[in-house]
């Protein structure tokens, strides 16, 4: 018996018995406690061994949507420690930057994910290691997510939906007969951003190479066989200038893993041969026939998911053989042009796939992508890899005028919460003609801002064709499309700038981006909308970049010296 008053502290011999047994219970008691708490502990055990708290706050609402009821689906374990790439932004040639980032990503990758890979073999997970993000694509089930999310290494959970990407119905097909008279005239959108003066002053796209990054392209068309880098004029090479990130499509016409360019659906044919399509016979589809073209497909028909685009980002890092194998960063494309996208209603987030657009961006890879067809209204411009600042964002005009397409989606960009002015120029991209994949010699007329931006991508080509020291400096060769557009005003969606949120900066001039003389400032007139179904895209990201000031006249900036026309 214990009491309050220290003089009357004796314990007698039954005191120590009870005494003695009530410790004996209380050790118990603590050992199974204890027991129990190291089970839980083992449980939810990252890689490694380690331990800590379950991380649900790390992992996406759409695994733990996808990982219900005991189902697994595939996710993306994205790693706290990511390359950093800084250094890259004061070297100077394209190959300096390609090795530098390659090597930079590859080394953190293969430094960092030992364990984890470890811990997913001796489980019997499937998985597929990525080094332009450090992540890890992984098939399980929600206790797979929990373990990995709970290790310290591990900055977050990110799902692998199929996205849907909403791609235009041709308006006409036409299969132009061999021995019928072919069109004479350079498509509108063509003239309309003054390409052909450029290609007057002798500048084409000589030396430039352009990527596509959609459902493929038919390497065989007459206006893209010519200009494809895999094709010498007898012979076929496609390592290093063909990839496909489809693996496990069912009934797909292009099958899965395809050896040789092919498209299952005939927009990537169409996107490649506005940025460099011309048959030599009269068909002058694209905006740098010079440019030679590579490819990588992302989508099977219209359905991606961020590995698909992830993958394709990679490749085009350090293309490699058909196969894989030997990658190699100075077989780069100099840029890539995007309509797909990845929305957050499909199961993506904002930052899902802005590390791969950044990482191409400090390789000097210019990425184009449209701005979505999801317009008129405001902030809608939402999805990736549409919304990032490092991306060169397209929106679309009606062909010939300088008013908006009415699906041409709008800035500000609200989905990562930055605000940025998107999109950043526009182009035609109403009832755009350009090859088809029904057959060699079909053209098909298709609206949307997936036809916008390989204007803009073939524009790019033809201004460092034409000016060689902006060539791969990304900030240098953007500031001289947006100063040199067509300035259209609008309040619709904020100031009226430039830039604003409907047109960015305007619709591209490239003559005038080369030094000819500028278009002068426009002023939107009214235009019946198109009635073609518009296609997909759009995307989000980090810190807005300095704008470019609006100039009255062409900026100083490195003149072309003129070259006899090819």
């Amino acid at each position: 018996m214990i009491t309050n008053s220290p003089a009357s502290s004796t314990f007698t011999p039954s005191c120590w018995r009870r005494a003695l047994s009530f410790l004996l219970v209380f050790a118990a008691v603590v050992a199974v406690v204890g027991a129990i708490a190291s089970s839980r502990q083992v449980a939810i055990a990252g890689p490694g061994g380690g331990a800590g708290p379950s991380q649900s706050n790390k992992i996406a609402p759409w695994v733990t949507e996808h990982t219900t009821n005991g189902q697994q689906a595939e996710f993306f374990v994205v790693l706290t420690d990511q390359a950093d790439l800084s250094v890259a932004a004061a070297l100077q040639t394209k190959a300096e930057k390609g090795r530098y980032v390659y090597s930079a990503l590859l080394n953190k990758a293969q430094t960092t994910q030992g364990s984890i890979l470890q811990w997913l073999r001796e489980r019997g997970l499937e998985y597929r290691s990525f080094y332009i993000v450090n992540a890890i694509l992984v098939k399980g089930r929600r206790e797979a997510a929990e373990a990995l999310a709970a290790r310290t290494e591990v900055a977050r959970i990110e799902g692998n939906p199929h996205i849907q990407n909403h791609f235009p119905q041709p308006e006409a097909v036409d299969e132009t007969p061999p021995h019928l008279q072919r069109p004479a005239t350079i498509e509108p959108g063509i003239n309309y951003t003054h390409a052909p003066q450029v290609w007057a002053l002798g500048f084409t796209g000589q030396n430039i190479v352009v990527a596509s990054a959609d459902t493929g392209v038919r390497w065989t068309h007459d206006a893209l066989k010519p200009h494809y880098r895999g094709w010498d004029g007898q012979n076929a090479d496609h390592d290093y200038n063909w990839h496909d990130s489809i693996h496990d499509s069912v009934g797909n016409p292009c099958g899965n893993d395809s050896p040789f360019p092919c498209d299952d659906l005939g927009h990537g044919s169409h996107t490649t041969g506005t940025m460099i399509g011309d048959d030599g016979t009269g068909n002058q589809i694209g905006m740098a026939p010079g440019a030679k073209w590579i490819g990588c497909r992302n989508m099977a028909s219209n359905a991606g998911t961020p590995a698909r685009y992830i993958e394709c980002m990679q490749w085009f890092l350090a293309p490699t053989r058909i196969g894989g194998g030997d990658p190699d960063p100075t077989m780069a494309p100099d840029i890539t042009n995007n309509s797909w996208e990845c929305p957050d209603t499909e199961g993506c987030s904002a930052n899902t796939l802005q590390a791969a657009v950044e990482a191409q961006a400090a390789a000097g890879i210019m990425m184009l992508s449209a701005a979505q067809n999801s317009g008129p209204s405001c902030s809608t411009v939402q999805n990736p890899p549409g919304i990032y600042d490092a991306t060169y964002t397209a929106g679309a005009l009606n062909t010939g005028t300088d008013t908006i397409a009415s699906f041409s989606s709008r800035g500000p960009v609200t989905a990562d919460g930055s605000n940025r002015i998107k999109p950043d120029i526009c182009a035609p991209g109403t009832g755009t003609r350009s090859s088809y994949n029904t057959s060699d010699n079909a053209y098909a007329s298709l609206s949307g801002t997936s036809m916008a931006t390989p204007h803009v991508a073939g524009a790019m080509a033809l201004l460092w064709s034409a000016i060689p020291s902006l060539q791969h400096q990304l900030t240098d060769s953007r500031d001289a499309l947006n100063n040199s557009a067509v300035h259209i005003d609008s309040t619709l969606c904020g100031d009226a700038g430039p830039p604003n949120n409907v047109y960015g900066w305007g619709r591209v001039d490239i003559f005038a981006a080369v030094g000819g003389t500028p278009t002068p400032t426009a002023t939107p007139t009214a235009t019946a909308t198109p009635t073609a179904s518009p296609t997909a895209t759009a995307s989000a990201t980090a810190t807005p970049r300095p704008t470019p000031t609006p100039r009255s006249g062409p900026s100083p900036r490195p003149r072309p010296t003129p070259l006899p026309r090819p």
